[in-house]
């Protein structure tokens, strides 16, 4: 193996593990208000990712929003999509719902394939659709069985999905386009932390030095999964990080079952057995397609 290929998988590596293994981070802040730590982590990721690009010496993309007032746009829904799914995230693992977290990413990947039919016009091939049907059915026997829809999952499943897809109108990189949303959510969060500060609460200035090292930490934990990724996307094909991508939501999954002891019952895994097969339907497709697609490569 290449050594540029095995850095790349230690790219995808660091960045579902860190994905993965996240809710054990925001459970040592979980005695703070949910908003007030979701807006340190949306001030310090702003801070890490403008730090990022100035050392990268990256300043094309101001000269592509000044000259693209669309693209700004498409960003600032992304940014709120962003902060939706981050909301919902963090208050799940405040909670209690580590493993309802995780099927929102098991499930975020067939969302993202229906979405793209839906706004993008990529046809689904045929195993792809029995595997959103799957999926499907999944969900509709996890809402019978808890009489409620998941919604953890789907929010986070669809706003990460849509999310997907404004950000396939970007031309921008992944570190660009994460930085500018944080940038755009600066604003609001500094004004937010201004005036908790005000009214005698603030973390940072109640809170310990390990506290303190927490919150400022928030944005580095942020950054690293997104940047490690972006590495490895460009040195580990494609299919190979599909594959990976379920790592994180395993591990969440591991995290909520038998670390934290969240209930999960018969029906629960019925209904996660639906999805996981769903992900085995999409993932063999995947990997046929690659192969067609390198015969049919190697036939030219």
């Amino acid at each position: 193996m290449k050594i540029s290929s095995t850095r790349g998988y230690l790219y995808a590596l660091l960045a579902y593990a860190t994905w993965g293994f996240l809710p054990i981070y925001w459970k040592q802040l979980q005695d703070l208000p949910v908003l007030e730590t979701l807006a340190h982590r949306l001030v310090w990721s702003a801070v890490a990712m403008l730090l990022l690009l100035t050392l990268l010496k990256d300043r094309s993309w101001l000269h592509r929003l000044r000259r693209s007032p669309h693209t700004l746009l498409l960003l600032g829904a992304a940014s709120l999509l962003t902060f939706v799914n981050w909301l919902t995230y963090m208050w799940a693992v405040n909670t209690g719902f580590v493993a309802r977290i995780s099927l929102g990413y098991f499930i975020n990947p067939l969302l993202s394939v229906l979405l793209a039919r839906l706004f993008l016009g990529e046809r689904l091939r045929g195993l792809q659709k029995a595997a959103v049907l799957v999926a499907a059915t999944g969900v509709i026997y996890l809402t019978l069985s808890r009489g409620e829809l998941p919604w953890i999952a789907l929010s986070l499943a669809s706003t990460f999905g849509i999310y997907g897809v404004i950000r396939k109108k970007i031309d921008l990189s992944g570190p660009q386009g994460f930085g500018s949303e944080m940038t755009l959510l600066l604003g609001p969060a500094l004004l937010f932390l201004l005036v908790t500060g005000q009214q005698g609460g603030g973390a940072m200035t109640s809170g310990g030095w390990v506290r303190i090292a927490l919150l400022l930490g928030t944005g580095v934990v942020s950054a690293i999964p997104l940047v490690s990724f972006g590495a490895a996307a460009r040195l580990v094909p494609l299919s190979t990080l599909g594959l990976m991508q379920y790592l994180a939501p395993s591990t969440q999954f591991l995290l909520g079952v038998f670390l934290y002891k969240e209930p999960f019952t018969t029906a629960d895994l019925v209904g996660y057995a639906f999805i996981w097969a769903a992900l085995f339907l999409y993932s063999l497709e995947g990997i046929m397609n690659t192969r067609r697609t390198a015969r049919t490569s190697l036939a030219g």
